[in-house]
């Protein structure tokens, strides 16, 4: 029982725990470059970052017709891959997170932060 009061340390209400970072982009190239560089900035203001964890790719296919009017067999297939990752960045600082918001990332990727 000890052990666990000690674990369960109090916080002060204006700190945070951890911040939760999802990226997402249809470009998985883009994609790891802009987790590379989120790295980067966490390794840079010595923050211990968990990731980046890759998620399932949301996979939405589309079907449509070749033929607005007869040869209604003849079809074709599009799809359209979301690729995921996340990065938790453990016991952030005010510096970490001013330095995270300033960054400039390529446009196609979609960046979801979540404090805990």
């Amino acid at each position: 029982m000890a052990t666990d009061s000690a674990k369960k340390e109090a916080k002060a209400p204006g700190e945070i725990g951890k911040l939760r970072i999802r990226v997402r982009a249809y470009e998985h190239k883009i994609l790891d470059a802009s987790v590379k560089q989120i790295i980067d900035t966490a390794a840079r203001f010595d923050v211990k970052a968990v990731g980046p964890i890759p998620l399932p790719t949301e996979i939405k296919k589309y079907t449509v017709n070749r033929s607005t009017f007869v040869h209604k067999d003849a079809r074709e297939q599009f799809e359209m891959r979301m690729h995921k990752r996340v990065i938790d960045i453990l016991n952030p600082g005010p510096k970490i997170i001013e330095a995270l918001t300033n960054l400039s990332l390529p446009s196609g990727v979609n960046v979801d932060v979540k404090m805990m």
